[in-house]
């Protein structure tokens, strides 16, 4: 029988501000992550400091923004107004405290009501606050969100704005590295949506002057197959044109903030333009009219709505309060718009027609090998040779661990199995894979449905007609760390970017990093990712230590398989440079140059050489 627990005043606690972000940052900053997605906490902290700097430059306020990265901490300075000089420390680390209740200053803000920067400051081990006003300068600086300096006010020769230095506390975010791809993609997000904006990081400078022209361009996979049709209206701009590759690829954003996960502008806008393209000619299905569509659409909404603190995916049904909703918004404009450009442009048109009948004439001829491989793929899972399931889906949008999500797909029986038996049931499902996977390089998307593993794969992560409705929000390879190890990476790696390009320009797709070394003696033990851990976990242990090095997955037993795939999982992103073309990356790691492909995978093999030589 359990204990009766007593229940009275002394259990009635109440959390101070700082207390109660330190305790519960999911709520502030979302996941907190080692800085291996985009969508990890340290980068919610650069963007609530960059959002308040941001919405200085949308009410005319500084036209650029210094940012700096340097050793783990993090500066930003723009020339807006800076804070109210007697504001300074509340602003910072009293709730409900900004400027932003007030909605005629801020209409269609990024930020929100001032939260974030006091969320930077608690779970920041040290955070620096400046503000340049009136030729007055006022200083204030915490230790996690502990006030432990204040200035008065000093004569300052500085232009106006705000400067704010902070550096993540490792208590709180462990192991983290920030990524410059990710922080780069955020400052141009930021410029393509405030064209005139000149954003300055370490020694590199984010401007646009076309804004979501500029974005397609530069993010673009090959060359467009028209014109990018370019729309503006009163708080809307739209960009798409149509590719060579598969899948739908859209970009969206609410008052300046990039909602990674959609929400109700960017399901109206895919309803919409298919809709406006469809009545345009009188004729083809939707499928068919967004097969291969490149788009990006932004909208600025009165007091939205987002499913989280973090505002990666829009709630909001209605433009204003009382007012149009998005889906008539959105409708309306396109309706208007892209309707009058389609009329006015008769070769744009065509061409987009060609595009049409293309998909439509490949989406039926492969709609008889569709059915047959939905149903052998149905009937392999239900026999469960294949996917080990796990409980939650990324699409159960209510579920709080929906982020979580993670299929890991494998090769061999033994991984799989020991990946099976210590994986968390709830979030974390195995794909076991049955040799080296088929070369898809130049394959059409038939292959998909003829060949079993890239069907069932396909079948598990539910992402036939795009991304609406994947299951796993981290997609991860767990390959052996030698030659067929990393050939196999190269087949998945090349089966995803030729058939489903968006599940890798979207993060989803990332590689397990698992230890080359297990050091220890009989009181502890640490698993080393490289050569210098290996160094410091012997110092550390002294002349007593074991030392195995782990040769593959399969030697690593379940119970210590739990450290790897738990909270201390280590999963590299893999990312497409922003200069780099798909087509460009397939050939040369996929094509008929072999001698290259070899010489890649030795390369980035020699580490392994180098340590096995040494241990001979």
């Amino acid at each position: 029988m359990s204990e009766k627990v007593e229940y009275t005043e002394d259990n009635i606690r109440s959390l101070d501000w700082k207390e109660h972000i330190r305790m519960r940052p999911g709520m502030y900053i979302g996941k907190l992550g080692d800085g291996s997605s985009a969508d990890d906490g340290i980068y919610i902290l650069v963007k609530e400091v960059m959002d308040n700097s941001i919405d200085e430059f949308v009410m005319g306020n500084g036209k650029k923004i210094i940012v700096k990265l340097k050793d783990g901490s993090v500066s930003v300075r723009d020339f807006g107004r800076g804070i109210p000089l007697g504001k300074v420390v509340e602003v910072v680390s009293k709730m409900n405290t900004g400027g932003k209740y007030d909605s005629k200053a801020f209409k269609k803000s990024v930020g929100l009501n001032g939260v974030g920067t006091k969320a930077v400051n608690a779970l920041s081990s040290y955070f620096k606050v400046q503000s340049f006003r009136e030729k007055k300068k006022k200083t204030a600086e915490f230790e996690r969100g502990v006030l432990i300096r204040e200035s008065d006010l000093e004569d300052t020769d500085k232009e106006n704005g705000t400067y704010v230095k902070f550096i993540p506390d490792n208590e709180i975010f462990k192991n983290y590295t920030y990524k410059n791809n990710y922080l780069e993609k955020l400052f141009w997000n930021y410029c393509y949506l405030n064209r005139g904006l000149s954003i300055y990081f370490n020694s590199k400078k984010f401007h646009s002057k076309h804004g979501l022209k500029d974005l397609l361009e530069n993010n673009m996979d090959g060359d467009p197959l028209y014109p990018i049709i370019h729309l503006e209206g009163e708080d809307i701009e739209v960009a798409f044109t149509h590719t060579r590759s598969y899948g739908e690829d859209y970009s969206s954003f609410v008052n300046g903030q990039h909602t990674t996960q959609g929400g109700t502008h960017q399901s109206a806008f895919r309803e919409s333009i298919a809709k406006v393209i469809k009545d345009f000619y009188g004729k083809y299905e939707a499928v068919d009219i967004r097969q291969s569509i490149v788009a990006a659409i932004s909208i600025k909404v009165m007091e939205p709505v987002f499913e989280s603190q973090t505002k990666t995916k829009l709630g909001s049904q209605e433009i204003e309060p009382g007012g149009k909703t998005v889906r008539a918004f959105i409708m309306d404009f396109l309706k208007e718009k892209l309707d009058n450009y389609l009329h006015r442009n008769p070769e744009v048109a065509q061409v987009l027609e060609n595009k049409i009948k293309q998909s439509e004439k490949e989406r039926k001829e492969l709609s008889g090998i569709r059915k047959l491989a939905r149903e052998r793929a149905k009937k392999a899972n239900l026999h469960n040779k294949k996917l080990r399931d796990c409980k939650i889906h990324f699409n159960d949008l209510k579920n709080e661990r929906r982020e979580e999500t993670s299929l890991f797909i494998t090769e061999g029986d033994s991984a799989s199995g020991s990946i099976t038996k210590s994986r968390d049931v709830a979030t974390q499902a195995v794909f076991s894979l049955r040799g080296k996977p088929l070369n898809s390089f130049g394959l059409t998307k038939k292959v998909v449905y003829e060949n079993e593993e890239f069907n069932l794969i396909q079948a598990a992560l539910n992402i036939e007609d795009g991304l609406e409705n994947l299951r796993y929000n981290n997609v991860i390879i767990a390959t052996d760390a030698d030659v067929d190890g990393m050939h196999i990476r190269l087949l998945l790696l090349t089966f995803f970017l030729q058939f489903f390009p968006d599940l890798v320009k979207k993060g989803h797709v990332k590689i397990l990093q698992t230890p080359l070394f297990r050091v220890r003696n009989k009181k502890e033990t640490f698993y080393c990712y490289s050569e210098e851990e290996r160094k410091e976990a012997i110092e550390k242990l002294g002349k007593s230590a074991e030392i195995t090095r782990f040769k593959g997955l399969g030697e690593i037993s379940p119970d210590e398989f739990k450290h790897f795939i738990g909270e201390n999982i280590r999963l590299e992103p893999v990312l497409v440079e922003k200069d780099q073309s798909i087509e460009e990356i397939l050939t040369f790691y996929m094509g008929k140059n072999t001698s290259d492909r070899q010489n890649f995978i030795i390369d980035n093999l020699k580490f392994e050489e180098e340590i096995i030589k040494e241990e001979e």
